[in-house]
């Protein structure tokens, strides 16, 4: 009895659904996610950022997110890109209206 109960629980520590992150922590990858970009950077011409917001979500899917500076508010997409196994969701980001 003990045995199975084991097992059982050894293969619910390893489902994909396990990997999942709260939204919180799911939230601040893909801020990280922008934060990191040189794509970002270099449309923000290396300005400081006043704000980074969640504004909506694209018809594929994809989160858009707006970062603020004085001069200009980016629009960026933020694509998920699932685990092919067991792990956590890895973001891109591609600017979609950039800074004049």
């Amino acid at each position: 009895m003990r045995a199975k109960v084991m097992f059982t629980l050894a293969a619910l520590a390893a489902t994909p659904s396990m990997a999942m992150l709260s939204g919180y922590y799911d939230s601040a990858e893909k801020i990280t996610a922008i934060l990191q970009s040189a794509v970002v950077a270099d449309a923000l011409h290396q300005a400081p950022i006043d704000s980074i917001a969640n504004t909506g979500t694209a018809p594929d899917g994809a989160d858009e997110w707006t970062v603020r500076v004085q001069e200009c508010d980016l629009v960026v997409r933020v694509i998920g890109h699932p685990p092919e196994g067991v792990g956590k969701t890895t973001y891109t980001v591609e600017v979609t209206t950039p800074c004049q």
